[in-house]
């Protein structure tokens, strides 16, 4: 149904990546390899930092809650992305594009908070040595990842209300390969501006106070680094952030072009590019960058092939 009142649409159309038919096929292995990476990544991520002794730290505590989001940020996305590369009719439920939103949402402010926490994390690592095992409590990890939860799933119920609570009569096809709050809200035909209101000011309000967050942490890490006489002592104050400092700087990168952009630049088009950056991509990567600079995690995957079934007996 392509048009008509909110109530009576049933249906949205996604428009996918390309249009092109020629390349839907090689499109679908892209971003199946993609998802099989995910998969396989941040599912070996949570595997080890849940059976290895000597990853029971509040830094892979958070990792693994990290890789749980990416991995549901992801699987909100992929599959029907990749059944519509497949199929002529790339149509999505009423309800499905609205729990697909909330998912999203969930999981990508839920990301934004899990990189702060892992900032402050590291900041109290290397700058308070000392007394990290009391300030960074089993505890207080918990709290901090419950809260996490808590305002992503609180969020996503706000904005997503806000999002469906407007009409649409013109067209009901989304130029987007998932539900997103700007492509929808460009449907619709009636007064959108308490809802745009609402998603930029919790966009805006989230990314600032994380950034914050993120930019104070690791201010204060340089400079204690800096401090460091022996260059021996800065190569491994160094080494423990590092892994974090380039997921950070993937992450927070993508979304900053996306709303940095100028205004007469913008569009669904480039929007999309980067969504495929932070959904998928970024998602993929994240394994790769904890793992493949991370002696500690190597070390574990090595025990964990040697004897996979003791692992799991310690678990």
């Amino acid at each position: 149904m392509a048009s008509g009142n909110l109530t009576h649409l049933t249906e949205f159309i996604l428009r996918g990546v390309s249009d092109r038919p020629d390349l839907q096929m090689p499109l679908f292995f892209v971003f199946l390899a993609i998802y099989g990476l995910t998969v396989a990544g941040n599912l070996g991520i949570i595997t080890l930092t849940s059976v290895d002794s000597q990853l029971q730290t509040p830094m892979y505590f958070f990792l693994r809650h990290l890789a749980v989001i990416n991995l549901g940020d992801s699987t909100v996305i992929a599959p029907k992305m990749l059944v519509n590369f497949l199929v002529s009719k790339k149509t999505i439920s009423y309800y499905g594009c609205a729990a697909q939103l909330g998912g999203f949402l969930v999981f990508i402010v839920g990301e934004i908070f899990m990189l702060a926490a892992m900032a402050y994390d590291r900041y109290v690592a290397i700058c308070n040595p000392l007394l990290y095992m009391v300030v960074v409590s089993p505890q207080i990890c918990l709290l901090l990842v419950s809260l996490t939860y808590l305002y992503s799933l609180t969020t996503a119920l706000t904005v997503s209300c806000c999002v469906f609570s407007v009409s649409y009569c013109s067209s009901n096809v989304i130029n987007h390969f998932y539900c997103d709050t700007v492509p929808l809200l460009a449907l619709s035909c009636s007064d959108t501006y308490i809802p745009e209101t609402a998603v930029f000011t919790s966009a805006g309000t989230n990314l600032f106070f994380s950034m914050i967050i993120v930019l104070t942490s690791y201010f204060h890490i340089v400079l204690a680094i800096l401090r460091i006489r022996s260059s021996e002592g800065r190569r491994k104050a160094f080494s423990t952030c590092a892994s974090h400092m380039m997921a950070v700087t993937v992450f927070y990168g993508t979304i900053l072009f996306m709303y940095l952009q100028p205004r007469t630049n913008h569009s669904l088009d480039t929007d999309k590019m980067a969504s495929v950056f932070y959904t998928l991509v970024i998602p993929m990567l994240n394994p790769l960058i904890y793992s493949l600079r991370n002696k500690d995690v190597k070390d574990a995957f090595k025990r964990f092939l040697k004897s996979p079934c003791q692992a799991f007996k310690l678990m």
